[in-house]
């Protein structure tokens, strides 16, 4: 019988740290700060990964990352392995490859220059000629128009359901106190500086504050008076029926990508297709998302509804008044059925050996994201004892143990193993109004 998490009855009066939020982010961050002896104690306002950490694809990679991130990829993959070793249970870790097909030029010149771009990282990183990579898919290049591929043995994944809570029970074990379905309302402060957190059922003190809330995370800050350039998109993803698998690496391609699955099915998705919600952050911050949305226009819907009076609209509490995270304890949008539909015809014209798959579920997410799709981890600009790890962007889980780990480390004074420079929320433009800072009112 897997361990519980703590009862809703036995809150703390304090602790060294509080982690709000319990995706993969915040889970690693208490992890971490327990492993160090730090007293930590974790909110969760619905249930662990119930939201994006558990619906993401499962990648582990180091192939395609912006450069910004690889130090901390590198990092991040390093604490996967230590995690998965140390976890008493199989959270589906497979160091299987990733696999990136190219059917156009365009994509061709993409990879190389991406490769070009990261030889001094020392990566396992290679072309493969287009029968390379028919051959790993099992058919002729031909058949499926492949000019080649972009390969990355020693990239990995894991199964998001199962890891993120394995994680929290390791944590947990190394003595965290983790609390699912206790919703943080927001921040304690005195003379300036966050020194607790108040939950639905009272103030719990501690000395810092790290803050990975995910999408929920600009609405939070946005009650406490400060402005985050964040909003979210709604993806969609589906796993399939068993197969017979030809390759362990997971595959990329334009149409659709895979992942293999323990339980013999894949996991299903097209990169860069979301929804995107109007809310009235949305017009806060239109002009430093332009260029994503000019970008995807051709595979990102845009949609005005009920969303923008909704939880993640603007909106005002008080710590004594039920917050948005009470009312909504998981997010859990429909996924978009016609593409999913388009998906899986598309990945059978690419993989053959799902001729004979079907649709075994499907599943929606919402991601948060930032201007530049890069994370947002550090301490906030005057507001001593506050630490962001949020805006992961759609590719957090396999970074998620390096933001985590990063995050613990400001938040108790240590010296993180990767320069967290380039992930400091003072980074966007001032004139563009998106840096973390004051709300106008």
């Amino acid at each position: 019988m897997q361990q519980q998490f703590k009862p809703l009855d036995d809150l703390p009066e304090c602790a060294s740290v509080a982690v709000i939020g319990g995706g993969v982010a915040g889970v690693a961050a208490a992890l971490f700060l327990a492993k160090s002896g730090i007293p930590v104690v974790l909110f969760e306002k619905g249930r662990i990964a119930g939201e994006q950490s558990s619906r993401n694809w499962g990648w582990i990679r180091k192939q395609g990352r912006y450069l910004a991130e690889m130090p901390l990829m590198i990092e991040a993959e390093h604490l996967w392995r230590e995690i998965a070793a140390e976890v008493d249970e199989d959270i589906g870790y497979r160091q299987g490859g990733a696999t990136y097909l190219m059917q156009t030029d365009a994509e061709l010149d993409l990879r190389e220059t991406w490769l070009a771009k990261v030889k001094d990282f020392g990566l396992d990183s290679r072309m493969l000629s287009a029968s390379e990579a028919s051959a790993m898919l099992g058919h002729n290049a031909a058949q499926a128009q492949i000019k080649g591929a972009l390969h990355t043995p020693s990239d990995s994944y894991a199964e998001p359901r199962l890891a993120v809570p394995a994680m929290a029970r390791l944590a947990q074990r190394h003595g965290a106190q983790i609390f699912e379905g206790v919703a943080v309302r927001g921040l304690h402060r005195e003379a300036g500086r966050v020194c607790g957190v108040v939950t639905e059922r009272g103030l719990v003190r501690c000395d810092a504050v790290i803050l990975a809330g995910g999408i929920w995370s600009r609405t939070l800050l946005e009650n406490e008076g400060l402005s985050l350039p964040q909003l979210a998109i709604v993806a969609s993803a589906m796993r399939t029926t068993a197969v017979s698998h030809v390759s362990t690496s997971t595959f990329g391609a334009s149409g659709a990508s895979i992942r293999p699955r323990t339980d013999g099915g894949v996991t299903l998705a097209r990169a860069g297709a979301a929804q995107f919600d109007i809310v009235p952050a949305a017009f806060q911050h239109f002009g430093a998302f332009l260029p994503i949305m000019r970008s995807r226009w051709r595979i990102m819907k845009m949609r005005a509804g009920a969303s923008f009076f909704g939880p993640l609209g603007r909106r005002r509490w008080t710590m004594d008044q039920a917050s948005p995270f009470e009312a909504v304890r998981v997010m859990d949008p429909s996924p978009d059925a016609q593409l999913l539909k388009d998906v899986l015809s598309a990945a059978k014209t690419l993989y053959p050996h799902l001729a004979e798959a079907r649709m075994a579920e499907s599943w929606g997410g919402m991601i948060d994201v930032m201007p530049d799709e890069v994370p947002v981890i550090g301490p906030v600009e005057g507001v001593p004892g506050l630490v962001l790890a949020t805006g992961l962007s759609g590719h957090g889980f396999g970074l998620g143990p390096g933001v985590g780990k990063m995050a613990a480390d400001l938040a108790t004074g240590a010296r993180p193993q990767s320069d967290p420079a380039a992930f400091s929320g003072t980074r966007f433009n001032r004139k563009a109004g998106t840096v973390l800072s004051q709300a106008a009112s």
